[in-house]
């Protein structure tokens, strides 16, 4: 009887720390950016628009503490937008949309695409670090239009004097 009673105890026990500690974990949010992908030319810097949601089934706030990214060099990102227009926190049902950070592509950047992701951590206080949402973006390098313009000329030239060599001889 004493052996049937503690067992009963510690499964109560368990189910009842199960429970505390699943609530402990923040509840989720979700982050989609306005584009996936932007393009500009080299010497320009792009920003990244993106709506962060709480869900209306979040059974608590949700705290925005940090951020972790990674873009392909030798692109910068900046993340200054993520702190200065979202929210340190999202109640259920609270959505922002805003600037979340911006890419410079450097004037000596290769004309080609780049890519990165961008990572929301926090949790259940101002202290916790859990990844909350991430998502992925792509920067597309391309040349300037009065570069292509040039290009376009001087090639239309070269055929046309091919053209009219032809026609002389």
């Amino acid at each position: 009887m004493m052996r049937k009673s503690a067992l009963t105890f510690s499964t109560l026990l368990f189910a009842v720390l199960l429970l505390v500690s699943s609530r402990a974990f923040a509840d989720t949010i979700n982050l989609s950016l306005s584009n996936t992908v932007l393009s500009g030319v080299p010497g320009s810097t792009l920003s990244f628009v993106a709506t962060v949601s709480a869900p209306n089934t979040n059974g608590a706030a949700v705290f925005l503490n940090s951020d972790s990214f990674d873009v392909d060099s030798p692109l910068t990102l900046d993340d200054t937008p993520f702190f200065s227009y979202f929210p340190l926190s999202l109640n259920p049902g609270d959505s922002t949309t805003d600037v979340l950070f911006t890419v410079t592509i450097p004037t000596d950047a290769a004309i080609t695409d780049y890519s990165g992701f961008f990572t929301i951590l926090g949790g259940a206080d101002d202290l916790a670090q859990d990844t909350l949402a991430s998502t992925t973006f792509e920067v597309n390098a391309v040349p300037e239009p009065s570069n292509v313009l040039l290009v376009a000329t001087g090639l239309a030239g070269l055929a046309f004097m091919g053209f009219s060599k032809r026609l002389c001889l």
